[in-house]
């Protein structure tokens, strides 16, 4: 290889990705995994919000009053400023169980995230090897196209010379044009999968490395993540019910306020009489306890525990349906298994028979129909025999999916 090809080739060559390259890079620049990455941060923040609570509050504050018309032992103009302190003593346990909801749904924020990269991986893997597959059968058919155009060549020599009809040209030129109609339609699906691929990973692909994953059929069983994530919703609802309930328990707070005051235009007998206070401390202990409220507080919590059943139902159908998928993967990988042999004699019968048949045609023994009939079983077995191996792959990525596995840790 020269120097100038190979710094033509050299762009492709690094552009080249496999399988684990393209999930990691999707789990870093996928916009939705960045947005689901935010609003988990968001949900931490949220639950040291709720945490600060527990400590007292500092307000610092002020105000300016005129009043144009001064009734007797007034000042026309009064200022203030004050610093307050304010806690709250007991709550019903209302901030207990507000917290324990955020991180309830802090662990539902990070498992939705979870699921949602593990459902992308699987994505990707079904995406990466169906063009796999696509790119079998373009090169089966490429091939075919080689062997077709010898054999339009050929004809159309036999044809000036007048050893073949038009017919046979125009035969053997149909088929030519159906096969590159075919390798036309495979490069835009490939085309479209491939640009679907750069979008969910974030970065333009040239071409796909070889990528296979481990073949083990003994995984543990674990609830997908976002069953887990929907479990730790429906506790932070349990909660967030307890922290309605605090509503019909005391409230007791303590509040201490200083203030100091000066003035204009002071009514001159009120410095005789009753000097107006320029500081004050107040000192409030205040309690209050809800009695009555037509039922709101408890219809809150009734649709509170109504929405946590209606989760529980939820859970219990993902359940099932992730086992009835995890049972379906594991007869897959089976059926894969079957299909690859079956696939394999095929393409060692269709390659042997093809040998012997275009022997046969070049020497006038067979015609071409037979000839065009063996071509189209050694390329359709060929492209089915990649696919094949191929479908094993992905029959193990949904395995390991449904196992609850994380299938980038899957990968040889």
């Amino acid at each position: 290889m020269n120097k100038k090809l190979l710094v033509l080739l050299l762009p492709a060559l690094l552009s080249a990705q496999n399988l684990r390259e393209l999930i990691t890079l999707a789990q870093t620049n996928n916009d939705i995994v960045i947005a689901k990455k935010h609003s988990q941060e968001a949900k931490a923040k949220e639950l040291d919000s709720k945490k600060s609570e527990y400590f007292p509050t500092l307000d610092l504050g002020g105000f300016y009053k005129r009043d144009d018309d001064v009734s007797p032992f007034q000042a026309g103009d009064v200022y203030s400023a004050y610093a307050k302190v304010d806690f709250e003593i007991y709550d019903g346990g209302r901030r207990s169980a507000q917290v324990d909801a955020k991180k309830e749904s802090l662990k539902s924020s990070t498992f939705d995230s979870t699921a949602f990269k593990k459902s992308l991986a699987l994505n990707i893997t079904k995406n990466f090897f169906a063009i796999k597959s696509l790119q079998a059968s373009l090169n089966a058919r490429e091939e075919a196209q080689k062997t077709l155009k010898a054999q339009l060549e050929r004809i159309k020599q036999f044809y000036a010379a007048k050893m073949a009809t038009l017919d046979d040209v125009e035969r053997v030129q149909a088929d030519f044009d159906t096969n590159l109609y075919n390798i036309q339609t495979i490069r835009f699906q490939i085309l479209s999968l491939k640009s679907q691929l750069e979008l969910t990973v974030g970065k333009k692909i040239a071409t796909l490395d070889s990528s296979a994953f481990k073949k083990e059929a003994d995984a543990a069983f674990e609830s997908l993540d976002n069953i887990k994530a929907s479990r730790a919703q429906q506790r932070a609802i349990s909660y967030n019910a307890n922290a309605v309930d605090s509503y019909y328990y005391p409230n007791i707070r303590i509040e201490d306020k200083y203030n100091l005051y000066a003035y204009d235009r002071l009514d001159p007998l009120a410095n005789q009489f009753a000097k107006p206070l320029d500081r004050q401390n107040v000192l409030l202990l205040s309690a209050n306890i809800r009695l009555f409220d037509y039922g709101r507080v408890a219809k809150t919590q009734e649709a509170l525990k109504l929405n946590a059943a209606a989760l529980q139902s939820q859970i219990e159908y993902k359940t099932k349906e992730q086992k009835m998928r995890y049972e379906l993967a594991v007869a897959r990988i089976e059926t894969a298994k079957l299909k690859i042999k079956s696939a394999k004699s095929a393409l060692n019968a269709a390659t042997s028979a093809f040998e012997t048949i275009e022997k046969k045609y070049n020497a006038g023994i067979v015609d071409y129909i037979v000839y065009l009939d063996a071509l189209t079983k050694k390329t359709s077995s060929k492209a089915l025999y990649a696919s094949s191996l191929n479908d094993l792959e992905v029959a193990y990525a949904t395995y390991y999916y449904y196992s609850g596995k994380n299938i980038l840790e899957e990968l040889q």
